[in-house]
């Protein structure tokens, strides 16, 4: 089924003892039927707001459709939703197998609980209370209560953010296999857990959604430098690389993502590395680009002069670019780095 939201809802009072004005959560999103439309943004942005307002547990203006029926007058339990909610939220005098069958009491159609359980990997803790079980085996229990009721819409909010990093890798790929077969809204300030799961991505700041695509539209080409900063990419002062990069002469700022940034002896940037940070199999090398008064930069290679003039590198500049290396430089060696162009983005005066 497809859905469409389009809602504005206010939290908080106006008339309160600091004046405050209330925070508005506003958003006009559609999701086609098998879409995993995935809400992005850091903490406080509004993404929980917007998805237990979709839910029916907030009151607010403007419509929720499913397949063109209108939700504003159902209450959260006839909305046709399965919620998976970030803290589990089972019932603890429950058994996982209670908690997985909640809600098929007043469904005549419904999937088995037991054979969701055991498709999730927690089939043989079904007489388990919550209190006894891991955070990854709750999840697992929340996620069969979901499906459990045949939803119409999936709505996951954090779902993966309180477990550990193995558990959380291995319920990701559990809900690959879920989302597959399902229309959902997944929100997440995990970028690399959006991109894994995502069709396409809505990126909210401050109660509203700025930029809306792929999970490719959003992480090459962010519609502002606070996206491009929030979803990976470096962002520095345009003028330093403008040359260099043959960028537009009326950007200010200028965005790329790390893997799109190279040790090359020939490249036409030159900085001193900065910071070396091991990330799984591979280091995030960070790179203080050179001053525009630096003198030329060492070959990499040989340790003497750079071969190319001075004038040939470009060396001006506010800002570091990071990139990932499996055999890094060290601390405080000279390097130049290369960048595709047609990688990097950029931005004029807002």
């Amino acid at each position: 089924m497809s859905l469409r939201i389009d809602v504005s809802a206010a939290f908080g009072d106006a008339a309160g003892d600091d004046g405050a004005a209330p925070f508005v959560v506003e958003a006009a999103l559609a999701v086609a039927p098998g879409e995993t439309l995935v809400v992005l943004g850091p903490s406080g942005s509004g993404k929980t707001l917007l998805l237990e307002t979709v839910a029916g547990f907030h009151p607010h203006e403007g419509t929720v459709t499913l397949d063109g029926d209108p939700l504003h007058d159902r209450p959260p339990e006839r909305r046709d939703f399965g919620f998976v909610f970030q803290d589990y939220a089972l019932f603890p005098h429950l058994t996982a197998r209670e908690n997985a069958a909640y809600g098929t009491r007043y469904r005549d159609d419904h999937r088995d609980p037991e054979a969701l359980l055991a498709d999730l990997g927690v089939g043989h803790l079904a007489d388990r209370y919550p209190e006894t079980l891991s955070g990854g085996e709750r999840q697992r229990v929340a996620l069969a209560r979901a499906l459990a009721v045949r939803p119409a819409v999936l709505l996951l909010d954090e779902p993966l953010a309180a477990l550990d990093v193995p558990t959380r890798r291995a319920l990701r790929d559990d809900l690959l296999d879920v989302l597959a077969d399902a229309t959902a809204v997944y929100v997440t300030h995990n970028r690399t857990t959006a991109r894994a799961v995502a069709d396409r991505i809505a990126v909210m700041r401050g109660g509203r959604v700025v930029q809306t695509g792929t999970p490719d539209d959003v992480f090459e080409r962010p519609a502002s430098p606070a996206v491009a900063a929030f979803t990976g990419s470096n962002v520095v002062a345009a003028a330093p690389i403008r040359d260099a990069l043959a960028l537009p002469s009326d950007a200010t700022v200028a965005a790329v993502r790390p893997e799109h940034v190279r040790l090359d002896a020939d490249g036409p940037l030159a900085g001193t590395v900065a910071r070396v940070v091991r990330e799984d199999a591979v280091h995030r090398v960070v790179v203080d680009l050179d001053a525009p008064d630096a003198a030329p930069a060492s070959d990499p290679a040989g340790g003497g002069p750079a071969d190319a003039p001075a004038d040939a590198v470009a060396r001006g500049g506010d800002g570091r670019l990071s990139l990932f290396a499996s055999d890094p430089p060290a601390v405080g060696e000279r390097v130049r780095l290369s960048v595709p162009a047609d990688r990097v983005t950029t931005y004029g005066e807002e």
